[in-house]
């Protein structure tokens, strides 16, 4: 990889995303863009109205540091109420620039230079990138795929344990996890905590997809468990669940003394962000019960359809237990099984755009990922029965 002019050596090998290369080949190629994780369709007008009513009004201007009230008091009886645990609304819970900020503001608050994360792999792009600027060192731990196909991704125990060192300082988790679409047992968090636990490590864990679990599986906040509250910090957002991921509201909640040290790194990034937007995510996180488990369901609706799609294309499906995403394996369609290669010839091969699972590893562990490709469902009916269309036809 060649170097790039004027860039920090940490930051050196975070150039421009495949995201920016698979999206301008859907403009150039006119193809169904299943790529990048946003919906096309609208979030509940209940949240888009409050919104609109609030922009011309004082939420115009600079909110509190740490948040409006209205919005940290709706994140912590949100907690409450879906079993996340009780958080002080004054001193446990932050308002920030959606969960890329509290992620990156909780790395840079938490690490000195030298220090490591340990976390699961593949993994969300923006992980390695945080932890880079903060000066950390990032050791993954690989989920890997069910060898049939069936069934779940998991990890090996004796891998996080030798993935931590004298050196770890935080434990990163991301459940429900973006690419595979992994929902972590309640057996597996019990692990991971037990090692957290027993080397002092802290955690932050992503929950971004807290609301988006389909079938049988469950979502459990590791923060739960015993043990586990006083050094584990929560990282959600709104964007997901009601459909407006371009507003970037997010939040962070873990003990006074975890969230006053993310703070005083948060106020030197964004510093605050989102003013009409934050009394509208406050009214969204009030919603019925009924709204959450509606928005699952549909979004499992469209997880079946796209993975029926793929499987007549003979691209054999990981499905998923959660979030927007489906992974296949290429192999059955690309004969050198290059998941790279097959995502930059699929435009033209089939008029649809999808993401090389391979982006999300470590480069030492980047063959784990190679054969594997990321497809997003949170599409509407006709983009996804056009992309399905496409997809059958592919020679």
């Amino acid at each position: 990889m060649s170097r790039v002019p004027y860039l920090s050596a940490r930051l050196q090998g975070f150039g421009t995303t495949v995201f920016a290369e698979m999206s301008a080949l859907a403009v150039a190629t006119g193809a169904v863009n299943l790529g990048q994780g946003f919906p096309d369709y609208p979030g509940p007008p209940e949240v888009l109205d409050v919104a609109r009513a609030a922009i011309g009004t004082a939420a115009d201007q600079y909110p509190p540091g740490t948040g409006i009230p209205e919005l940290r008091a709706a994140v912590a009886d949100h907690r409450a109420r879906f079993g996340g645990g009780s958080y002080d609304a004054d001193t446990e819970v932050l308002v920030t620039a959606g969960a890329t900020e509290a992620l990156s503001g909780a790395l840079l608050a938490l690490l000195d230079t030298g220090d490591e994360v340990v976390l699961f792999e593949p993994m969300y792009d923006c992980y390695a990138a945080g932890i880079a600027m903060a000066g950390g060192v990032a050791r993954p731990v690989p989920l890997r795929p069910p060898d049939d196909g069936e069934g779940r991704w998991a990890f090996d125990p004796a891998e996080l344990h030798a993935a931590i060192t004298p050196r770890t300082k935080i434990l990163l988790l991301n459940s429900p996890h973006n690419p595979t679409g992994k929902v972590f047992t309640a057996d597996e968090l019990t692990l991971v905590a037990a090692a957290a636990i027993e080397h002092d490590l802290l955690v932050v864990t992503d929950e971004v997809y807290e609301h988006l679990v389909f079938g049988d599986a469950v979502h459990r906040s590791i923060a739960t468990l015993p043990g586990m509250r006083e050094r584990t910090l929560v990282v959600s957002s709104a964007g997901k669940t009601f459909n407006v991921t371009g507003w970037k509201i997010g939040w962070i909640c873990g003990p006074g003394a975890l969230v006053s040290a993310v703070r005083t790194a948060k106020q030197f990034l964004t510093y605050v962000n989102g003013g009409p937007f934050q009394p509208a995510v406050a009214a969204g996180l009030g919603l019925p019960d009924e709204y959450f488990t509606r928005a699952a369901r549909d979004l499992e609706y469209r997880r079946d359809v796209l993975v029926r799609g793929l499987t007549d294309a003979g691209l054999p499906v990981i499905s998923p237990e959660a979030t927007y995403f489906a992974t296949v394996d290429v192999r059955s369609v690309q004969p050198d099984g290059d998941g790279l290669a097959f995502c930059r010839g699929l435009p033209e091969r089939a008029g649809v755009v999808a993401i090389p699972t391979v982006v999300f590893y470590d480069p030492a562990h980047a063959h784990l990922g190679r054969h594997l490709v990321r497809f997003a469902f949170c599409k509407g009916d006709d983009v996804l029965a056009e992309a399905v269309r496409r997809l059958r036809g592919m020679t």
